[in-house]
């Protein structure tokens, strides 16, 4: 397959032509990324023997392909895609922005949507935005007009709309939330706990790694040898230990675990007590975050505290997020790991079912997205339990609910 260059006349320039560029060019439209996605392939297979084609030919070649499928609102919004949509956003707090497509499928990712529903809603809503022919509308109102749409809809329905009604209302008390995410070594905490902060804008984060670090420099290994040792050798550091050949004894590990766990759970309850005094969110995580640890922390604050413990059920999968680690974190290769399988193994069976004995939400992490929308609809779901309030509180606007979008 040959390269297509696309020419522009007006600059005299010539560019690969670039699936991606066309796909986001589609998405301003107002078209959903599965729909764009397949209009640029077919465009892209339709040029394979085209070495060359100018910009106003691309162009007319999109239109064509928007008008057979019969999307005239559409082809109309790319025609003139020089001309962006006008829709401006006044928020709460003065200011004014312009609608972004991206950033209210940013807000719609918090209550647990799939990626084909997100773009969906997206879609209609811009739509309806358009074609009202409104220029501005506020926050709270467009909050209203998505949670009505969500409620009408046969495929999301009320279930899904209460999500966002629940979430919102937090976000507008100003609570703060703390999430422990809890796990053995390779299950995806640190990325988990990164997509946390990022989608929800939190900027404390801890983990427990760090912090036994920092108590290592104040500790030495002469003084305290088990908080020297990685959680699922920490049995090494044990006083009065017995030679060890073969596999190490359950217990045995679990108490050196369980020991490492206690000399960090000071630190642990300094960090979240700290964010509770200056009201701030906070997503902690770590090995060391023992449900036992856990039920005390979440009797001990008035904070809305999210405890969820990480896992993968099968072996195959939790070493190949081990062997991965060398690749994306080569600080923490997976050889030392590796050598240690069946311990860090035994030590997630132990999480796994204290964690359940416990009632602590255990979340299967096998795909970010998903386990990202299953803590989103596990933490709206906790907040529900204490919710008691209406549309027109939450938004503080009318619930028009005989009119649909």
């Amino acid at each position: 397959m040959s390269k297509t260059l696309v020419v522009d006349p007006e600059d005299q320039t010539r560019v690969p032509f670039l699936r991606g560029i066309l796909i986001r060019s589609l998405q301003d439209s107002g078209i959903d990324f599965d729909q764009a996605s397949g209009i640029a392939s077919e465009i892209r297979n339709e040029l394979a023997h085209t070495e060359l084609i100018s910009t106003d030919k691309l162009r007319q070649l999109v239109l064509e392909r928007l008008q057979s499928l019969k999307e005239a609102q559409i082809a109309i919004r790319y025609q003139h895609r020089n001309l962006p949509l006008t829709v401006q956003v006044e928020h709460c707090d003065g200011r004014v922005t312009a609608f972004s497509r991206q950033e209210f499928r940013h807000s719609l990712q918090t209550i647990g949507l799939k990626s084909r529903e997100l773009d969906s809603v997206v879609q209609v809503m811009q739509e309806h935005l358009v074609n009202r022919k409104i220029d501005t509308i506020t926050a709270p109102h467009l909050s209203m007009l998505t949670y009505r749409y969500l409620r009408q809809s046969n495929e999301l329905g009320p279930a899904v709309a209460h999500r966002w009604l629940v979430w919102h209302d937090f976000i507008n008390s100003g609570r703060e939330i703390i999430f422990l995410i809890g796990g053995t070594a390779g299950c995806g905490k640190s990325s988990t706990a990164n997509a946390l902060a990022s989608s929800l804008e939190i900027v404390h984060t801890q983990s427990t790694d760090m912090l036994r670090e920092v108590m290592r420099t104040m500790m030495p290994k002469q003084l305290v040898p088990v908080l020297h040792e990685s959680s699922f050798t920490a049995w090494r550091g044990l006083p009065d230990l017995y030679p060890i050949e073969g596999r190490v004894p359950e217990d045995l590990l679990i108490q050196g675990y369980r020991s490492q766990a206690d000399l960090l759970s000071l630190a642990i309850e300094a960090v979240i007590e700290r964010a509770a005094r200056e009201r701030v969110s906070l997503v902690l995580e770590g090995v060391h975050l023992h449900p036992a640890l856990i039920e005390k922390i979440q009797a001990g604050t008035d904070a809305v505290v999210i405890p969820i413990m990480l896992g993968l059920l099968k072996r195959k999968h939790l070493q190949q997020r081990i062997k991965k680690r060398s690749t994306n974190v080569p600080d923490r290769g997976a050889k030392h790991y590796m050598a240690h399988f069946e311990e860090i193994w035994q030590l997630q069976s132990y999480l796994l079912s204290e964690a359940d004995r416990a009632n602590i939400h255990i979340t299967i992490n096998e795909s970010r997205d998903k386990t990202f929308a299953e803590i989103m609809r596990f933490t709206i779901a906790t907040l529900a339990k204490t919710f008691d309030s209406t549309p027109e509180k939450v938004f503080g606007v009318p619930d028009e609910s005989k009119n649909s979008i």
